[in-house]
């Protein structure tokens, strides 16, 4: 299985790349996301890699970063979503915006990118919505002056007793569904209305 390629850029385009890596060219297809922190070509460069073996041959996924490449395993694993789509998916938003989609059960938006129908964008939701709360959560953190909000609610939903796994899940979905929270209390209100 590879895990990572580094070597030097041989060509780029918004869809893939191809890396020389001992003396061998590998094809890598890429989301938009990875495409845009590529180096020129002739430079080196690594991408962390989703090696896919199915009857009809093998493919090589690249990323730029774990969280996209876990985000495309998680897109993969939904039946009826394939790595081509999983791959337009990443493409067509942010890690965070595309995270806070599934998570906030937005089916229309999810089934608004190419390749995705209802049902399929249904399906992500429901079997997602649980798993990507880590992304929008690191995007709150990463905010500035969102961040220490986020942690004191945590904090305060911890000193009611929830799990850190739970209290920050409940404030990432907060975050997700009600950007007009701005204070730690409405933050801690709508996470225990949503219980």
């Amino acid at each position: 299985m590879i895990v990572h390629l580094r070597g030097e850029l041989i060509e780029k385009s918004p869809v893939s790349a191809v890396i020389e890596a001992g003396g061998v060219g590998y094809e890598l297809f890429i989301p938009v996301s990875t495409y845009e922190k590529l180096p020129r070509a002739g430079e080196t460069v690594k991408l962390l890699v989703s090696h896919i073996v199915r009857d009809d041959g093998e493919t090589l996924f690249g990323f730029a970063t774990p969280d996209e490449r876990e985000m495309f395993t998680l897109l993969f694993s939904v039946s009826g979503v394939g790595p081509k789509t999983a791959i337009q998916i990443l493409s067509a938003a942010s890690l965070n915006e595309l995270a806070s989609s599934i998570a906030g059960g937005d089916v229309k938006r999810v089934s608004s990118i190419k390749g995705v129908g209802k049902k399929t964008a249904g399906k992500i939701c429901v079997e997602l919505k649980d798993k990507v709360n880590k992304f929008v959560f690191a995007s709150i953190q990463g905010s500035s002056g969102v961040s220490s909000m986020a942690l004191d609610s945590v904090m305060a939903l911890r000193a009611l007793g929830f799990s850190e796994e739970a209290s920050s899940k409940m404030v990432a979905e907060v975050f997700s569904s009600h950007p007009e929270a701005d204070t730690v209390e409405k933050v801690v209100k709508l996470a225990l209305a949503s219980r």
